[in-house]
C-alpha cells in the first residue's frame, strides 16, 4: 500500500508501505474512505516536535472493513466505520468512567495517512453506521474521529450549559467544531477569537455571535467588556500555546470553566493564580469513543455538518501539499482521497 511518511520537518513523502496485517486478534484492518491532515500534525512538520526517524502520519480515518481479530464480533467486512484516534476497548474502569482516550490499553493512531490501517482494539473503538453512507457525509463523518469529537470534549470540559456565554479560543479545525459543539449545547452567546476572515465568516455560520480579533492581553480586555467586566461561563481553549492558555483562564469569569484540548506545548499554569481566580480546569485528548454514537447520528441527520472545516480537498498522493497549505494557512483543513 502507500501511505505518508515523515522523515524531518518539512519532508512529508507519500512512500509504498507494508500492508498492514492483524497482529492481535481484538485488530482490525480498514481500507480508508476518506483521511486528512491535522493540525496537530503541523507540530513535527515545523520542527516543535522531534523527529527522531522517518515514520507514518495521520491520526483520523474513517473507512471499510476488510478484516477483523477472532475476538471483533462489534464490526465485521464491508461495514462503514468511524473510530478515534485514541483507541480503547471500552471495558476497562477509565472506559467505563467515560474516559476511553485514557483506556488502559490506549493506543494512539498514527498511520492514518494510508490506503490501508490496522486498527487495535477494534472491538471498543469503531462505531458501524449501518449502511453504508451517501458520500457527502463522509466529511463529516471524518471530523467526527477528531476535530469534532474534541471540540466536543472542550465545550463538554468548559461546561457549557444552556443561556450560558462560551469564548473559543482558536479558529483552527478543532476551534471551529468547538463552535458547534458551544451551539449544540445551548450557549446563549459564543464569542469566537479569529484574526482570519474565512475562518470568521464560517464559526458565525457555524453559531457564533460575536467576533474577536485582538490577542493577548487585548483579547481578555475585548472579551471582558463583551461581558460586563465579569469574563466568560466558559471558555474553551482549542490551539496549545502558551498565550492561548492564558487567553484563556483570564477570560473566564470567577467559577467559569476552561476546557482546554490543545495539545500543550512550553505551557506553564501559575498554581497561585489559579487557586485565586476560582477558574475550574480540565482537559486532555478527547475521549471521542464517549461521544461517537451521538455525533453520528448528528451529522447523518443533518444536524450538523462539521466537514465544511475540509477547504482544500487532494487526492493521498499529494498529501505534502496538505500539510504545506496548512503551515500557510491556505487552508483550515486538509481533506485526502485515497
Amino acid at each position: 500500500m502507500r501511505g505518508a511518511v515523515i522523515h524531518a520537518p518539512g519532508d512529508v513523502r507519500f512512500e509504498t508501505l507494508d500492508d498492514p496485517k492483524i497482529l492481535k486478534p481484538t485488530d482490525a484492518i480498514i481500507r480508508t474512505a476518506v483521511t486528512c491532515v491535522c493540525g496537530s500534525d503541523l507540530w513535527p512538520w515545523r520542527g516543535l516536535d522531534a523527529t527522531d526517524a522517518a515514520h507514518p502520519m495521520g491520526h483520523e480515518y474513517v473507512g471499510f472493513v476488510e478484516e477483523v481479530g477472532a475476538e471483533v464480533t462489534a464490526v465485521g467486512p464491508g461495514e462503514f466505520v468511524v473510530g478515534s484516534f485514541a483507541t480503547s476497548d471500552n471495558t476497562c474502569a477509565n472506559c467505563r468512567n467515560g474516559f476511553q482516550s485514557n483506556c488502559l490499553n490506549r493506543e494512539f493512531m498514527s498511520t492514518c495517512q494510508a490506503e490501508y490501517v490496522r486498527i487495535p482494539n477494534a472491538q471498543g473503538t469503531l462505531v458501524a453506521t449501518g449502511e453504508v453512507p451517501d458520500e457527502k457525509y463522509w466529511p463529516g463523518l471524518l471530523a467526527v474521529s477528531d476535530v469534532m469529537g474534541t471540540g466536543w470534549y472542550a465545550a463538554d470540559a468548559a461546561e457549557v450549559r444552556p443561556g450560558s456565554t462560551a469564548v473559543v479560543v482558536g479558529d483552527g479545525a478543532v476551534g471551529l467544531c468547538a463552535v458547534i459543539a458551544a451551539k449544540e449545547r445551548g450557549a446563549e452567546r459564543i464569542i469566537a477569537m479569529s484574526r482570519h476572515e474565512s475562518r470568521q465568516r464560517l464559526a458565525l455560520e457555524f453559531g457564533a455571535t460575536d467576533i474577536v480579533t485582538e490577542r493577548g492581553d487585548d483579547g481578555v480586555a475585548r472579551i471582558k467588556d463583551l461581558t460586563d467586566g465579569i469574563g466568560a461561563d466558559s471558555v474553551l481553549e482549542c490551539v496549545g500555546t502558551a498565550q492561548a492558555m492564558r487567553q484563556a483562564l483570564h477570560s473566564a469569569r470567577p467559577g467559569g470553566n476552561v476546557g482546554f484540548v490543545g495539545v500543550p506545548h512550553e505551557v506553564d499554569i501559575d498554581g497561585q493564580e489559579l487557586f485565586f481566580s476560582h477558574v475550574g480546569l480540565r482537559g486532555g485528548p478527547a475521549p471521542v469513543r464517549r461521544y461517537l454514537p451521538d455525533l453520528i447520528d448528528r451529522v447523518l441527520s443533518g444536524r450538523i455538518d462539521p466537514g465544511k472545516v475540509f477547504d482544500l480537498t487532494l487526492p493521498l498522493e499529494q498529501v505534502a501539499e496538505g500539510y504545506k497549505a496548512m503551515d500557510e494557512r491556505r487552508a483550515i483543513k486538509a481533506l485526502l482521497k485515497p
